[in-house]
């Protein structure tokens, strides 16, 4: 067989790597567990959870009602008079500090953390408010002021916890793509022993232990099919809707299920080596890195403050001289309430953790934010062609000369290891032929292969096979070199009775890839070592726009930079090593078809299918997050622009004074307007669901 014909560079993948600030460990049970050193010392939710503002939310709503039905203004509002007994009138400031000091120990204690780390920002804010609130109380209620804000306190903070209460549990629900990953495990496995199986810990496994995966079971470690076969839904992985057939030899991921058969595996890698660890890793560390965006709304949130704490200083000595000491204070708390920078702070993390998650369960996994942002400008996505755009490997596409020259071909390679001869028995059983047994097979080197097939002598081989049987070539076989494919005649007792086309597969999904690309108005270029006419005939067949052929792998970022020139944002797509330095030199690095190995080092992006149209999903997810992103800053400095100065009394002489708890409403009314529109992202479809139509590479 004609060993020269074919070509295809030799791929492989790299471990992913984390910072040091990411770590991933296995608890007991075997689950991956998260923590986020460094990060978390900045976020003002530090040490906090939803169940704490949950509870803090309720017992101060509990305590906030009966200050609000014995509060001297509302009884005077609303016509009514609340029932009178010894001491009732000390309940709304006995309750109001209890609610000041239970529910408002938070937000206290999270702006003395960021006076300490001269980092002042929302907490500061809110402590600064609600401060001020009670001081305004306590000197009413002394009989200092005429004033009786007790109630507008309580339902300060009462409003305030439930504001973080639903943000913290946006955020949590965004992040959850982790606790589901970390649920695929099983806490057990069935480990198969001499004497039959046993049940180990999930913790206990080693590589090279044999299991029993039954139908219906979770694959418990990464391994390799060594008996049975079965349906393995792999979809919480690689995103992938239908299951996926599996036979001996074929790789299976820590935490898909079989269906529809059992499998015995050996393991490969357990723990942290895990695919699903390695997953985990990418997407803890996507949410925590660093966004431009979101140092934009730091520093936004940042002048905020500031800004909101001079418009409380003019506001409380501009009423303050105006002899309006009561309304001073009042005014001055809801400005520092108003301006709390809490929907400016929600509007990026949120938007980055759905983002995340999203594209996490579509088989997306993000290792660099910024990569992702980058992505939404891309002009050019640059393709590598081998295990790319096409499987990696050869395959028969197409026939010309007798019927039965498929059959005896393939049953003259039935029993050779080589590609091409792997690529005539497949196609031969994907047509449905029924292949004859050979005998006195014999490998002829550097030209093909001959045996006796039904009593005749066969012969398959390229063209210096024609050459020793003094033979000349088909027609047809001048027109399939040029195109670049590999020709194979077929011999039969001293004729030539066929002809048989093989070319490196072209994956089912590239030309929907390619056309998708071009709708989002993005030109598609191909790199490659192949020869000038493979790589045409690939291009032409899938509508590149662009091709450099023959490119050596250390030339491939050469390449990238010649695509750039000229402030061309390009993306190089490939997925082996060799393309390291080509994805390290473009704009936005995606490394396609990751598998087990989960990440190439020197890509921003990672998709775990060998799907290219996951890169058009990876650009969707950049244009909506960003959208997103915009949308919120400007909804959250826009409402500050307006708010501020109604909170500080600017409509006073028209009649409009915004009371405070009014002002925490709407603070808070901000934040959940943001939250909503993040949550809308989920909605975004990165894929279609049906199947790709056949390319004409397939079996004809």
């Amino acid at each position: 067989m004609d060993d020269t014909a074919h070509h295809s560079d030799h791929k492989s993948h790299v471990a992913p790597r984390v910072s040091d600030d990411d770590h991933i460990g296995m608890d007991h049970a075997g689950h991956a567990s998260m923590t986020l050193g460094a990060h978390a010392a900045h976020d003002r939710h530090a040490g906090h959870s939803v169940a704490m503002f949950r509870d803090r939310f309720w017992l101060s709503l509990l305590l906030t009602l009966p200050v609000l039905v014995w509060s001297g203004d509302l009884q005077e509002w609303l016509g009514y008079r609340a029932p009178s007994f010894p001491g009732s009138e000390l309940i709304p400031p006995v309750l109001g500090t209890i609610v000041f000091v239970y529910g408002g120990l938070v937000f206290l204690r999270g702006g003395r953390d960021e006076l300490r780390d001269r980092q002042p920002g929302m907490m500061t804010l809110i402590s600064l408010a609600i401060s001020v609130a009670f001081i305004t109380s306590v000197a009413g209620s002394l009989g200092l002021f005429s004033v009786e804000i007790w109630w507008e306190l309580a339902t300060l903070i009462t409003i305030m916890l439930l504001g973080h209460w639903l943000e913290m549990r946006s955020i949590a629900q965004a992040q959850g793509a982790l606790n589901a990953l970390a649920a695929l495990l099983p806490d057990t496995a069935e480990r198969v022993t001499d004497e039959g199986t046993e049940t180990v810990p999930v913790a206990g496994l080693r590589v090279g232990d044999v299991l029993l995966i039954r139908p219906g079971g979770r694959v418990p470690a990464d391994g390799v099919v060594a008996e049975g076969t079965a349906d393995v839904d792999e979809s919480m992985i690689t995103g992938e809707s239908r299951p996926v057939a599996k036979e001996p030899g074929g790789a299976v991921i820590a935490g898909t299920v079989a269906e529809g058969g059992s499998l015995r595996i050996r393991v490969t890698a357990t723990g942290e080596e895990t695919a699903l660890s390695g997953i985990m890793r990418l997407v803890a560390a996507a949410q925590a890195s660093a966004s431009r965006a979101q140092a934009l709304a730091d520093r936004a949130a940042a002048v905020l403050f500031y800004v909101a704490l001079a418009a409380g200083a003019i506001t409380l000595a501009f009423w303050w001289l105006q002899g309006d000491r009561e309304g001073a204070l009042v005014r001055t708390a809801t400005v520092l309430v108003i301006a709390c920078p809490h929907a400016l702070g929600l509007a990026i993390p949120l938007v980055i953790a759905i983002s995340t998650s999203l594209g996490a369960r579509n088989g997306l996994l993000v290792k660099d934010r910024l990569a992702l942002e980058r992505a939404r400008n891309l002009n050019v996505v640059i393709f590598d062609k081998t295990g790319t755009l096409t499987r990696g490997k050869p395959a028969l596409v197409e026939v010309a000369g007798e019927e039965r020259a498929v059959a005896l071909a393939a049953a003259v390679e039935t029993d050779s290891e080589h590609p091409l001869a792997r690529a005539i028995t497949d196609g031969a059983k994907a047509r449905g032929i029924s292949i004859p047994v050979a005998s006195a097979f014999e490998p002829l080197a550097g030209r093909g292969a001959r045996a006796q097939v039904e009593g005749h002598a066969v012969a398959v081989g390229g063209p210096r096979m024609l050459a020793d049987l003094g033979l000349a070539p088909d027609d047809r076989a001048a027109g399939w070199d040029a195109s670049g494919r590999t020709v194979l005649h077929v011999v039969v007792d001293g004729h030539v009775a066929g002809v048989l086309a093989l070319e490196d597969e072209i994956r089912p999904e590239s030309a929907e890839a390619v056309s998708e690309l071009h709708r989002l108005g993005v030109k598609v270029a191909m790199i490659t070592g192949d020869a000038q006419a493979v790589a045409d005939s690939v291009a032409r067949r899938l509508g590149i726009d662009q091709v450099r052929a023959e490119v050596l792998p250390a030339d491939k970022a050469a390449a990238v930079a010649s695509f750039q020139r000229g402030g061309a944002k390009v993306a190089m797509v490939g997925d082996g090593v060799n393309d390291a330095p080509a994805l390290a030199a473009a704009d936005v690095g995606i490394a396609i078809g990751a598998g087990t190995d989960v990440a190439v080092e020197s890509a921003g992006i990672v998709l775990v299918r060998d799907d290219p149209r996951d890169v058009v999903g990876a650009i969707r997810l950049s244009r909506a997050s960003y959208a997103k992103m915009v949308q919120n800053l400007v909804w959250a400095t826009g409402y500050n622009l307006i708010a501020i100065p109604v909170a500080a009394g600017v409509l006073v002489p028209w009649g409009v004074d915004l009371p405070m708890a009014v002002g925490a409403i709407v603070m808070s009314a901000s934040t959940i307007v943001v939250a909503a529109n993040a949550q809308l992202l989920r909605r975004l479809q990165l894929r279609q669901q049906e199947p790709p139509h056949a390319l004409t590479t397939q079996p004809a």
